[in-house]
Protein backbone atom coordinates (compact mmCIF):
# COMPACT_ATOMS: atom_id res chain seq x y z
CA UNK A 1 0.00 0.00 0.00
CA UNK A 2 0.99 3.78 -0.47
CA UNK A 3 -0.32 6.87 0.30
CA UNK A 4 -0.44 9.59 -2.25
CA UNK A 5 -2.57 12.81 -2.49
CA UNK A 6 -5.89 12.81 -4.53
CA UNK A 7 -5.56 13.67 -8.72
CA UNK A 8 -8.06 14.36 -10.88
CA UNK A 9 -7.87 10.59 -12.06
CA UNK A 10 -8.57 9.00 -8.53
CA UNK A 11 -11.96 11.23 -8.02
CA UNK A 12 -14.28 8.62 -9.67
CA UNK A 13 -13.17 5.85 -7.58
CA UNK A 14 -12.33 7.92 -4.62
CA UNK A 15 -16.40 9.30 -5.03
CA UNK A 16 -17.44 4.92 -5.60
CA UNK A 17 -15.32 4.11 -2.35
CA UNK A 18 -17.36 6.74 -1.03
CA UNK A 19 -20.74 4.68 -1.47
CA UNK A 20 -19.52 1.68 0.83
CA UNK A 21 -19.71 4.39 3.94
CA UNK A 22 -23.36 5.08 3.85
CA UNK A 23 -25.27 5.48 5.85
CA UNK A 24 -22.22 7.31 8.03
CA UNK A 25 -20.14 8.46 4.86
CA UNK A 26 -22.57 9.64 1.43
CA UNK A 27 -20.59 10.26 -1.65
CA UNK A 28 -21.20 14.06 -2.90
CA UNK A 29 -21.12 15.43 -6.25
CA UNK A 30 -18.48 14.30 -8.44
CA UNK A 31 -17.49 17.90 -8.94
CA UNK A 32 -16.85 18.37 -5.42
CA UNK A 33 -13.49 15.96 -5.73
CA UNK A 34 -12.68 17.25 -8.80
CA UNK A 35 -12.07 20.72 -6.73
CA UNK A 36 -10.59 18.93 -3.71
CA UNK A 37 -8.23 17.31 -6.18
CA UNK A 38 -7.45 21.02 -7.80
CA UNK A 39 -7.17 22.91 -4.80
CA UNK A 40 -6.41 20.79 -1.89
CA UNK A 41 -4.40 17.90 -2.76
CA UNK A 42 -2.04 17.91 0.06
CA UNK A 43 -4.98 17.59 2.63
CA UNK A 44 -6.67 14.99 0.87
CA UNK A 45 -4.21 11.71 0.77
CA UNK A 46 -5.91 8.46 -0.66
CA UNK A 47 -4.58 4.98 -0.64
CA UNK A 48 -3.35 2.98 -2.80
CA UNK A 49 -3.18 -0.60 -2.43
CA UNK A 50 -0.29 -2.09 -4.87
CA UNK A 51 -2.47 -3.07 -7.76
CA UNK A 52 -3.60 0.95 -7.83
CA UNK A 53 -6.81 0.01 -6.51
CA UNK A 54 -8.23 2.89 -4.15
CA UNK A 55 -8.82 1.51 -0.73
CA UNK A 56 -9.15 4.53 1.31
CA UNK A 57 -9.40 8.38 1.26
CA UNK A 58 -9.23 11.14 3.52
CA UNK A 59 -10.76 14.35 2.35
CA UNK A 60 -9.23 17.34 4.20
CA UNK A 61 -9.09 21.10 4.19
CA UNK A 62 -6.50 24.03 5.32
CA UNK A 63 -8.97 26.79 6.32
CA UNK A 64 -8.55 29.93 4.57
CA UNK A 65 -10.36 32.01 7.34
CA UNK A 66 -8.48 30.15 10.01
CA UNK A 67 -5.07 28.92 8.49
CA UNK A 68 -3.90 26.84 11.70
CA UNK A 69 -7.43 24.55 11.43
CA UNK A 70 -7.21 21.73 8.87
CA UNK A 71 -11.02 20.36 8.80
CA UNK A 72 -11.20 16.28 7.53
CA UNK A 73 -14.51 15.88 5.92
CA UNK A 74 -14.42 12.73 5.35
CA UNK A 75 -12.81 9.67 6.00
CA UNK A 76 -12.99 6.51 4.26
CA UNK A 77 -11.50 2.93 4.43
CA UNK A 78 -12.84 -0.21 2.12
CA UNK A 79 -14.79 -2.68 4.23
CA UNK A 80 -12.17 -5.34 3.09
CA UNK A 81 -9.33 -3.42 4.07
CA UNK A 82 -10.09 -1.95 7.82
CA UNK A 83 -8.58 -2.83 11.19
CA UNK A 84 -4.98 -2.61 8.97
CA UNK A 85 -4.12 1.14 9.96
CA UNK A 86 -4.99 2.54 6.70
CA UNK A 87 -6.88 5.73 8.33
CA UNK A 88 -4.42 5.95 10.85
CA UNK A 89 -2.15 6.28 7.71
CA UNK A 90 -4.16 8.79 5.90
CA UNK A 91 -4.73 10.69 9.15
CA UNK A 92 -0.70 10.92 9.67
CA UNK A 93 -0.41 11.90 6.31
CA UNK A 94 -3.02 14.75 7.21
CA UNK A 95 -0.96 15.42 10.38
CA UNK A 96 2.55 15.58 8.35
CA UNK A 97 0.96 18.30 5.89
CA UNK A 98 -0.89 20.44 8.40
CA UNK A 99 2.07 20.71 10.64
CA UNK A 100 4.28 21.55 7.72
CA UNK A 101 2.02 24.14 6.77
CA UNK A 102 1.62 25.68 10.28
CA UNK A 103 -1.26 24.38 11.42
CA UNK A 104 -2.56 23.59 15.06
CA UNK A 105 -5.37 21.18 14.88
CA UNK A 106 -6.85 19.04 12.58
CA UNK A 107 -10.73 18.61 13.26
CA UNK A 108 -13.31 16.69 12.25
CA UNK A 109 -16.93 15.41 12.75
CA UNK A 110 -19.39 12.31 12.83
CA UNK A 111 -22.97 11.55 13.37
CA UNK A 112 -23.04 11.42 17.24
CA UNK A 113 -24.79 7.46 16.81
CA UNK A 114 -21.42 6.56 14.94
CA UNK A 115 -19.89 4.68 17.49
CA UNK A 116 -17.13 3.48 15.53
CA UNK A 117 -16.13 6.76 14.34
CA UNK A 118 -15.82 7.50 17.84
CA UNK A 119 -13.90 4.83 18.94
CA UNK A 120 -11.82 5.42 16.07
CA UNK A 121 -10.72 9.12 16.76
CA UNK A 122 -10.19 8.68 19.84
CA UNK A 123 -7.62 5.70 19.33
CA UNK A 124 -6.41 7.78 16.75
CA UNK A 125 -5.55 10.52 19.74
CA UNK A 126 -8.66 12.76 18.89
CA UNK A 127 -10.46 14.54 21.55
CA UNK A 128 -13.82 14.70 21.80
CA UNK A 129 -14.87 18.49 21.77
CA UNK A 130 -17.15 19.36 24.69
CA UNK A 131 -20.35 20.01 23.16
CA UNK A 132 -24.05 21.35 23.82
CA UNK A 133 -25.24 18.20 24.97
CA UNK A 134 -23.99 14.11 25.57
CA UNK A 135 -25.85 12.04 23.30
CA UNK A 136 -28.10 9.46 25.56
CA UNK A 137 -27.43 6.23 23.56
CA UNK A 138 -23.53 6.76 23.21
CA UNK A 139 -22.54 9.34 25.96
CA UNK A 140 -20.89 11.07 23.12
CA UNK A 141 -20.51 15.09 23.36
CA UNK A 142 -22.75 16.39 20.75
CA UNK A 143 -22.04 20.47 19.32
CA UNK A 144 -25.80 21.26 18.10
CA UNK A 145 -26.25 22.79 14.61
CA UNK A 146 -22.74 22.41 13.30
CA UNK A 147 -23.42 21.58 10.19
CA UNK A 148 -26.14 24.35 9.70
CA UNK A 149 -29.42 23.97 11.93
CA UNK A 150 -30.62 20.40 12.96
CA UNK A 151 -26.80 19.20 11.48
CA UNK A 152 -26.24 18.39 15.65
CA UNK A 153 -22.44 16.64 15.43
CA UNK A 154 -19.96 15.03 17.71
CA UNK A 155 -16.85 16.66 16.81
CA UNK A 156 -13.44 15.63 17.86
CA UNK A 157 -9.75 17.76 17.99
CA UNK A 158 -6.47 16.78 17.70
CA UNK A 159 -3.92 19.44 18.50
CA UNK A 160 -0.56 19.78 16.15
CA UNK A 161 1.01 21.73 18.76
Amino acid sequence: MRIAALTTDLTGPVRDLMTTGEPWVRPRDPSDYWLAAALFADTCPVALADNGTVIGAAIGFRSQTHPVDVYVQDVIVHPDHRRQGIAAELIGHVRTVASAAGSKRIYLTSEPANSAAHASWLALGFTNRRGDYRDQQTGVEVVADFKGPGKDRAVYDLNLA
